[in-house]
């Protein structure tokens, strides 16, 4: 039997190829699939098979096209209510194929309809050797319980509790275990860097696991959830219709500086992919910063919503592809264009840029002591690192939440902006630039450079927003 995981880094998401003799089944296929069937055709399989362990929510799903290509039967649990061509999944059904046995357990929780899938390799024994547990449980996590619009968080958890008390932990303790996401998905709040585990180290270590009663594991669950983005669920809805092919998406237009100027009179929005001490250096005024070195695609859609029409600012054709690309994945159809020959084509046709204001740990420690409250602070990360510690006096501004509380800054004082390392504060930092605040600087290395020095901190509880 083969079996071959994909790791899509900028989503922290893994899909699974399986095959046997011929027969290839992919699991959770994330919207650009030709690496499935590259693969598959290097190693003699037809892909028959497309399984989904659920509706994503965080990304669009290849799931329509690569049946369209192949010829495959899409599978999904029986709630899912697609409006595509599928078999409807229940629990105990399963496909051979092979020497490969796939048994679906029904393990609802993260969403209703959510599956996990039991693979057997026949060639070694009759019993299962590992399970694909979609986002039902994570490695050193389980699945967030807030992503039904007809069930309440506790009711989600509490059917959670039971999947797991009654499908998965009474696997055995070597049965390995391959979830569909990895540490940054914003599906599970303490997922571990490890792309594989077992039953056995998961019951013994997963904190979730840990709770002693339906009830616990209920509060466990639902206590400081952090927020859904917003494109959460239109991606599911997209995912319940089957996305369209991406070579189906128009091309993108090489626009003049002229040409940019007027579409954002239009409404277009100026996204600037390149890394951040480019963007520092110099950028157009009120455009928004992503570097693609990051969680790009998720935050695109956090911050800008699926509907935007967007402009890229990229240094090369090939950042102008992976933008569009990445962007496409969370269902950010709406690139129209770049500015061809990017911000040199924008500086020789005469018109102004502005740059971003760098700090280092050390200046801001200097410039805290000398000059107390003569700056604004602001933590853009997540709760939960702000709880584990942050920089005396900082105020607490998660990303997600930023742009809704601008109006309680003082505006008359410059911005000091970090987050962990410098990738989300410059994000915040070109936001903060798009809405009017005139002296923003970001922190180069954020709270890692801040702790390296030994700098003080303070932990204080998170404040309501």
């Amino acid at each position: 039997m083969i079996f071959e995981s994909f790791y899509l880094a900028c989503l922290s998401h893994a899909s699974y190829l399986i095959g046997s003799e011929g027969v290839a089944a992919v699991v959770d296929p994330q919207r650009d699939v030709k690496i499935y069937e590259d693969f598959a055709a290097e190693h003699g399989l037809k892909i028959q098979h497309i399984i989904e362990t659920h509706l994503r929510a965080d990304f669009v799903s290849g799931h329509r096209e690569l049946a369209d290509r192949t010829g495959a039967k899409i599978y999904l649990g029986h709630r899912a209510g697609a409006t595509f061509a599928h078999v409807p999944v229940h629990d105990g059904d399963q496909i051979t194929f092979g020497r490969c046995k796939l048994r679906f357990l029904e393990t609802p929780g993260h969403t209703m309809e959510s599956i996990s899938v039991l693979v057997t390799d026949l060639d070694k024994g009759p019993e299962p050797s590992a399970v694909l547990t979609g986002d039902t449980l994570f490695i050193g996590d389980v699945g967030r319980p807030d992503l039904s619009a007809d069930k309440t968080p506790q009711e989600l958890a509490a059917m959670l509790y039971t999947s797991l008390q009654t499908k998965l932990l009474p696997l055995a303790d070597t049965v390995e275990v391959y979830p569909a996401h990895g540490a940054g998905s914003m599906c599970g709040r303490r997922l571990s860097e490890e792309r594989v585990s077992t039953i056995g180290k998961e019951r013994a270590g997963n904190y979730a696991l840990q709770a002693r009663s339906q009830d616990e594991f209920v509060k466990l669950l639902t206590a400081e959830l952090p927020e859904r983005p917003g494109y959460f669920a239109l991606d599911a809805e997209i995912n319940r219709a089957g996305a369209p092919a991406l070579e189906a998406l128009p091309p993108l237009r090489a626009l003049s500086p002229a040409d940019v100027m007027a579409e954002v009179t239009k409404g277009a929005v100026l996204l600037d992919v390149r890394p951040t001490d480019q963007f520092s250096g110099a950028h157009i005024s009120g455009s928004l910063h992503i570097s693609l070195s990051g969680q790009f695609a998720f935050w695109a859609g956090s911050l800008l919503g699926l509907d935007a029409r967007l402009i890229l600012i990229a240094e090369n054709a090939e950042q102008v592809e992976a933008a569009r690309l990445r962007l496409s994945r969370v269902g950010l159809d709406g690139t129209m264009g770049f500015l061809d020959e990017g911000i040199t084509a924008w500086i020789n046709a005469g018109h102004d840029v502005v740059r971003l204001p760098q700090i280092t740990a050390p200046e801001l420690a200097r410039m805290m002591r000398e000059e107390p409250g003569t700056f604004n602070v602001l933590d853009v990360r997540r709760s939960g690192e702000w709880k584990e510690g942050h920089l005396p006096g900082a105020t607490f501004r998660p990303l997600d939440q930023l742009s809704k509380h601008l109006s309680d800054l003082d505006r008359a004082r410059p911005s000091v902006v970090h987050c962990k390392s410098g990738y989300r504060s410059a994000i915040a930092c070109s936001l903060l630039e798009r809405a009017g605040l005139r002296e923003v600087i970001n922190l180069v290395g954020g709270y890692d450079a801040w702790l390296a020095l030994q700098l003080p901190v303070e932990t204080t509880a998170v404040p309501a927003q």
